[in-house]
């Protein structure tokens, strides 16, 4: 455990604050609920978590020698499931899981001057009906979300709508009225960046079209040799029947996704390329996406969660949450939020955490969540798969992200190996491959210094996840030294009062909590196993330990 930190969180659901009168607490009241605002999402890579069924690990003879960690390594659905049934999510607080994507990937691969490579990280789509059998089967999905769903844990599939897979020697390149291949993307104005290709032959689908396309021939002869090509069909003539839109690219790819969520029941979709694509274009699939989640609880009440709507997170690369609602290309700036997306992912937090002092991180962040990005949300990471600037690469600091991370108001995203220290500093690889290396069970399993990392991830995890005032309750600095802050977060009848201290020497430690909590309240400090009263206005405990989560007993 860090030196020389210490960090005191002191959790109260439902109970009044001194000044206000006590309430009745309903029996529903007594559990907290899920607010995406507030959700600590795992994000991992399908292929480089866990390998539950090596049967599936090769396919479409991707044989070829690639470069360092660009091929596929065997992780599949059937590892994501394994784990969620051995409480390993639950264990970290986790409740939602973010896969990158599973459709069918391009059979080839491409060199990209970093030696061959395959579709493993799944953002080349071959076929968005398919699931990539390296990653398994529709029954495979369907298990983990029913599994993910048991444990009250969500499930976000990774959608792409900008581009398609790179043309290889295996795929073809889409029609011309379908893709672009070039100009490649300056990224220096709004067109730029928007009416191009990502990089070199990765053909960009033609998104503002609204001419009418014919499927490419290669689908058609693929679902034909399938025998599903009239079941298909007659499903496409019925969405454009009944939403009304016209056979153009972007409404076959959303009318895919959607499957997906009226077939299985997904909880929201994390959104590639978001930048890269008109800004109407997230407001049709927010429409697309809200009547096929209305469709899928409609057909299966029994297995309806709560009353939360479809989530939907953007990738706007580079967008930071000082930016509030608006992205700025340069010469135009664009609102992504508003009829799109519950939340954006925050690529500025890395910095704040480097740069800034802690309360002057949470109080921003809870001002502009409270102000101009109200009813919305940010998606906090501190590591992610294609950020080649983390926080902490050589996992010198896990303490310190897992604290500043899960304490941050907004949703948290904890990167696959956060939690066990996993290196994002691999040798011999290039670019982005670095950060994608397998997950380090065995580091899990035989680390004892893992295993106390993993341990502090757990214990901050659970608390976030059964106290949504964590991640999106008001937060108010009480006292600078020591540092003591409080959240609070209404949510209909249910209450939630967080108070956190950090930055305390280790040993005796008292704090001065008479403004939230009344003198007899029984506290329970998780991370120690051990009660403390509050007696006049103050807490005091001691523990060997640096860290200390208090709980109403």
């Amino acid at each position: 455990m860090k030196k020389g930190t210490l960090l005191i969180v002191i959790i109260l659901s439902g109970l009044a604050c001194k000044n206000e009168p006590k309430e009745t607490i309903d029996a529903e009241q007594e559990s907290a609920p899920f607010v995406w605002e507030a959700a600590n999402i795992y994000f991992l890579l399908t292929d480089r978590f866990n390998n539950a069924d090596e049967s599936n690990d090769i396919n479409f003879n991707r044989t070829k020698e690639t470069g360092v960690l660009r091929g596929f390594k065997g992780g599949d659905l059937k590892g994501v499931t394994q784990k969620i049934e051995e409480g390993y999510f639950s264990d970290l607080g986790i409740n939602a899981i973010w896969m990158t994507p599973i459709v069918e990937q391009i059979h080839g691969g491409t060199d990209e001057g970093t030696g061959l490579t395959y579709g493993f990280h799944g953002y080349w789509a071959k076929d968005w009906t398919a699931i990539d059998p390296n990653f398994g089967t529709k029954d495979d999905l369907k298990e983990l979300v029913d599994a993910a769903h048991a444990k009250g844990i969500r499930v976000l599939l990774d959608a792409v709508i900008n581009h398609t897979g790179p043309v290889t020697d295996k795929d073809a390149v889409w029609p011309s009225e379908w893709v672009r291949t070039e100009p490649k993307c300056q990224y220096d104005t709004y067109e730029n960046t928007i009416t191009c290709t990502l990089v070199e032959n990765l053909p960009d689908i033609k998104t503002e079209s609204n001419e009418v396309v014919d499927l490419p021939p290669q689908l058609v002869e693929k679902w034909k040799a399938e025998g599903r090509y009239e079941d298909e069909m007659a499903e496409l003539d019925t969405f454009f029947k009944d939403s009304g839109f016209p056979r153009a690219p972007r409404f076959y790819i959303m009318k895919w996704l959607s499957d997906y969520i009226t077939d299985y029941g997904i909880d929201g979709y994390r959104v590639d390329t978001v930048k890269h694509t008109e800004e109407f274009v997230w407001q049709e699939f927010r429409t697309v996406c809200n009547g096929a989640f209305s469709a899928y609880k409609k057909n299966n009440p029994d297995k309806v969660l709560d009353d939360n709507r479809f989530y939907l997170v953007g990738e706007v690369y580079n967008y930071g949450i000082s930016s509030g609602k608006a992205f700025d290309f340069g010469d135009k700036k664009v609102n992504y939020f508003d009829g799109a997306f519950n939340s954006l992912i925050n690529f500025e937090l890395k910095w704040n955490v480097a740069q800034q002092p802690k309360d002057e991180v949470f109080s921003r962040y809870s001002k502009l969540l409270e102000t101009d990005l109200k009813d919305y949300s940010v998606l906090n990471y501190l590591s992610s798969h294609d950020d080649g600037q983390p926080f902490d690469p050589n996992r010198e600091k896990p303490y310190e992200t897992a604290t500043m991370l899960l304490l941050t108001p907004g949703a948290s995203q904890v990167y696959y190996g956060d939690e066990s220290a996993r290196s994002l500093v691999v040798e011999n690889t290039v670019g982005d491959a670095t950060l994608r290396s397998m997950m380090n069970w065995d580091d899990i399993q035989n680390d004892p210094k893992t295993k106390v990392v993993l341990e502090h991830w757990q214990k901050l995890g659970q608390f976030r996840a059964n106290h949504p005032a964590v991640g999106a309750g008001m937060h108010q600095m009480i006292t600078q030294t020591p540092y003591v802050f409080s959240r609070n977060y209404n949510y209909g009848n249910f209450k939630d009062v967080v108070v956190v201290a950090m930055d305390l020497d280790a040993g005796k430690k008292t704090l001065n909590v008479k403004d939230v909590f009344e003198d007899g309240v029984i506290l329970h400090d998780a991370y120690s196993n051990q009660d403390v009263t509050v007696k006049n206005g103050n807490v005091t405990l001691e523990s060997k330990f640096d860290l200390v989560l208090l709980e109403l007993k």
